[in-house]
C-alpha cells in the first residue's frame, strides 16, 4: 500500500510503498478514504521525534475491511473514523496517512450516512481534545457516562468543587474559530442542555468569524475580537466580574497569561492545549489558577514520549475516550468542522497542506503566500485530503488476508 512516511534526517516526508499493517486480535483494519491535517502532523515532520520510515498522520475516516475477531459491533463495510498518533512520539507505531490502517476497535466511531468521509476525518482528534479539556480535566459534567479510575461510579462534576453556583456558569473560549474551539463550544452547549444549567458562552476570535460563531451550533452569547487591546477586561465585564471556566485553544506567547486574567477567582478553572515545557507560552507573572494540560494521546491508553514529556499510560483517559466515541456513534450531536478539500491525495500533503500549517506556531502560517485557490490562508477550516472512493473491489481484495 501507499503511505506517507517520515524522512527524519531531511525533516520531510514522502510517499512510498509499505506493507499493510498486521491486525491484532482487538484491532480493526480500515481502508482509509479521507484524512484531515492537524498542526502536530506538520510540527513533527519539520521537527522530527520519530525515526525515518514511520507513517505520519493522525485523523482518518474510511470503511471497515476486517473487524476484530468475535466482535459483533463492527462489521465489514461500515463507515468509521478515529485517530492514531502518527510520528508525534518516540515509538514505532504507524500513523493514519496511508491507504490502510489498523486501530483499536473501541477507539473508532461509526460515521452517520449524512456525513462525508472528509467531514468525519475532521472530528476525532480535535473533538476529543475539547472533550478531554472540558469534561475530563476541568470537570464540567459530560452528556454521557464514563467510569473514573478505581471507581465503579459514573463521573459527575458534583463531586468536585466548581466555581459556579450550580445553576449557571460562564465559559470563555479563546481561539473560538480554531478546530478545537469549534468543538469546544458545541460540547459546552451539550453539557448545559444535559444538566439544565444556564450558560453564558463568551468567545475570542477574529471579527470576520463572528457571524458563523453567533449561529448554531455554537450560538455564542458574546464575542470579542482578540486583536482588541483590552479584550480581557471586556470578558470580565461581560461575565460579571470574571468567568468560571476558560479554555485557551491557542496557548502561545502571552495568551495563557491573558486568558487567566479573565477568571473570576481562585476556584475558577482553566485548560490549555500546549504544555509549558514545550516553550510555546510564557507567564511573566504568577497565574491565579494553574491551567490544566494533558496530551490528547492519553486517550490511546499507552505511554507517550514527546518533547520533554513522558505521559504515562492512563486507563481512565482511555475509558473516557471510548465513552466519548461511543456517544458520538450512538447519538451524534456534533456538527463537523468546515473543511477544505485539498487536491492531490497523499502526494500533496507535505508540499501544500504542511506548508499552510507551518512548523509550529500560528505566526508560522503567515509566511507562505501562494496563488492556488486551495492555498489561501487557513481560517475556521480543516484541511482534508481524499485518498480513495469507497471501493468494494478494494475491500474484497484485502479482506481474505484477515479472514482467519
Amino acid at each position: 500500500m501507499k503511505a506517507l512516511t517520515l524522512d527524519a534526517e531531511n525533516k520531510t516526508a514522502f510517499v512510498q510503498d509499505v506493507t499493510i499493517p498486521e491486525r491484532g486480535q482487538n484491532d480493526v483494519l480500515v481502508q482509509v478514504c479521507a484524512v484531515a491535517l492537524n498542526p502536530v502532523d506538520a510540527l513533527y515532520v519539520f521537527n522530527p521525534l520519530g525515526s525515518t520510515g514511520r507513517t505520519v498522520g493522525s485523523d482518518f475516516a474510511g470503511v471497515v475491511v476486517a473487524p476484530p475477531d468475535q466482535n459483533e459491533e463492527l462489521k465489514r463495510g461500515q463507515r468509521v473514523a478515529g485517530f492514531l498518533q502518527g510520528a508525534c512520539s518516540v515509538n514505532i507505531r504507524p500513523g493514519a496517512f496511508a491507504e490502510y490502517i489498523i486501530c483499536p476497535a473501541d477507539l473508532v466511531w461509526l460515521v452517520p450516512d449524512s456525513m462525508t468521509f472528509e467531514e468525519a476525518a475532521s472530528v476525532s482528534l480535535c473533538a476529543l481534545t475539547a472533550a478531554q479539556a472540558i469534561f475530563y480535566r476541568m470537570g464540567l459534567q459530560a452528556p454521557f457516562p464514563w467510569e473514573e479510575a478505581g471507581e465503579g461510579s459514573k463521573h459527575n462534576d458534583s463531586k468536585v468543587q466548581n466555581s459556579d453556583d450550580g445553576n449557571s456558569f460562564s465559559f470563555f473560549i479563546y481561539g473560538a474559530s480554531t478546530s478545537v474551539g469549534l468543538y469546544a463550544a458545541q460540547l459546552v452547549r451539550r453539557s448545559a442542555e444535559f444538566t439544565g444549567r444556564a450558560i453564558t458562552l463568551i468567545g475570542a476570535a477574529s471579527s470576520g468569524r463572528f457571524p458563523m460563531l453567533q449561529n448554531q451550533p455554537y450560538a455564542y452569547d458574546a464575542l470579542i475580537d482578540y486583536r482588541d487591546e483590552n479584550w480581557p477586561e471586556r470578558v470580565r465585564e461581560l461575565s460579571g466580574g470574571g468567568v468560571d471556566y476558560a479554555f485557551d485553544c491557542i496557548s502561545e506567547g502571552s495568551t495563557v497569561q491573558l486568558v487567566s486574567s479573565t477568571l473570576r477567582n481562585s476556584r475558577s478553572r482553566m485548560a490549555i492545549v500546549r504544555s509549558h515545557e514545550g516553550g510555546a507560552w510564557t507567564a511573566e507573572k504568577g497565574l491565579p489558577v494553574e491551567p490544566v494540560y494533558g496530551a490528547v494521546w492519553e486517550g490511546l491508553g499507552i505511554e507517550i514520549q514527546y518533547q520533554n514529556l513522558v505521559v504515562s499510560a492512563s486507563p481512565a483517559a482511555r475509558r473516557f475516550a471510548v465513552a466519548f466515541y461511543r456517544w458520538i456513534s450512538e447519538e451524534y450531536k456534533l456538527q463537523a468542522n468546515p473543511t477544505r478539500l485539498m487536491p492531490g491525495g497523499l502526494d500533496r500533503i507535505v508540499a501544500d497542506g504542511f506548508v499552510l500549517l507551518g512548523a509550529g506556531s500560528m505566526q508560522d502560517r503567515l509566511s507562505e503566500r501562494r496563488t492556488e485557490p486551495w492555498m489561501a490562508p487557513i481560517g475556521a477550516v480543516k484541511l482534508v485530503y481524499r485518498l480513495c472512493s469507497l471501493s468494494d473491489t478494494a475491500i474484497d481484495a484485502i479482506a481474505p488476508i484477515y479472514s482467519g
